[in-house]
């Protein structure tokens, strides 16, 4: 595993993260608590030092349910890895916007609960979906938690890309935040151009759903059929097709000694070194050892790299 900093947070990362989304929600079918523990120690055991969560990852019964298990499974391992939670949506009030100061600071402090550690790393304004949901008291309730070593830097987890890179920028511009957490993948690249701007700020960068909500997996067929509680569920047969044959363009991808897609779909995100890290919402130490052994296998060529974005037509719809 390879290390770069993040930002000028000064953070060492892996260049493969683990984010936790999949380990509460059955977003991508179900995650025994047992086998989402393996899966955390796997990942530290690979070199994996950044890990990602928040309080929407869990039910409509009970918020922070990944928080919990990566508070169980981090114990005794703290201080050797960077955490990463969010505030403003909570899958108990039905996941409206609250971000506000009092929402901000119960947040952080049931989030330290759940976690079991006295602070998060870097906390994130989670997916808002216009500047409008944002109160003008929430900038000082960051202070205070940032002050008293609650939250050490914030960032933005960015959601409706179009209505919010804006306030991305101007938040970057006003050093509000140190981090974005952005989608970031082979079917979707609508960011590269506010990640270059976001670099230029000297702002680390997240990238996140680089294996497109599993098209990038190897797993889904143009004949798949979805549970209804699967985030794909969503999409017609034609936008299935439509997704699976952009895939199959880009199999050169896999070569020597990048042997899948979805190794193919984490390289390709670390070769573009403006990058911090690339999260991973792998679910088991075989997903976890594909993706992290992304970091060590040789980049693609500048040839390669062009017919990938040759055959870029359309960004298909994040999460």
């Amino acid at each position: 595993m390879k290390y770069r900093t993040l930002g000028r947070t000064g953070l060492r990362c892996s260049e493969v993260g683990l984010g936790t989304w999949a380990f509460a929600s059955q977003i991508y079918g179900d995650v025994s608590e047992s086998d989402a523990l393996e899966a955390i120690h796997s990942a530290i055991d690979v070199g994996i030092n950044f890990f990602d969560t928040a309080p929407l990852y869990g039910t409509s019964e009970r918020d922070g349910v990944a928080e919990e298990i990566l508070g169980r499974a981090l114990a005794g391992k703290r201080d050797s890895v960077i955490v990463s939670s969010k505030f403003g949506r909570n899958p108990t009030d039905g996941n409206k916007p609250n971000f506000h100061a009092q929402r901000c600071v119960n947040s952080v402090e049931d989030s330290l609960r759940r976690l079991a550690t006295d602070r998060i790393d870097i906390l994130f304004f989670h997916s808002p979906f216009s500047p409008d949901e944002i109160h003008d008291d929430v900038w000082e309730a960051l202070g205070r938690l940032k002050d008293n070593g609650k939250v050490g830097f914030v960032g933005h987890s960015i959601s409706m890309f179009q209505e919010t890179e804006q306030m991305a920028r101007d938040w970057a511009l006003e050093r509000k935040i140190d981090v974005v957490q952005v989608v970031y993948s082979l079917l979707n690249r609508e960011a590269r151009n506010l990640i270059a701007f976001l670099v230029g700020e000297n702002l680390g960068i997240v990238a996140r759903e680089s294996l497109a909500n599993g098209f990038l997996s190897g797993a889904i067929s143009r004949d798949t059929e979805f549970p209804s509680n699967n985030l794909n569920s969503r999409y017609s047969r034609n936008e299935i097709i439509e997704r699976v044959e952009q895939v199959e363009r880009l199999a050169f991808l896999v070569r020597d000694e990048i042997k899948s897609m979805p190794h193919a779909a984490m390289r390709w995100v670390l070769d573009h070194p403006e990058v911090s890290l690339v999260l991973s919402g792998a679910k088991s130490p075989k997903e976890i050892l594909e993706c992290a052994t992304a970091s060590d296998a040789a980049g693609y060529t500048a040839d390669e790299m062009r017919k990938a974005d040759l055959l870029h037509k359309r960004n298909f719809q994040a999460a």
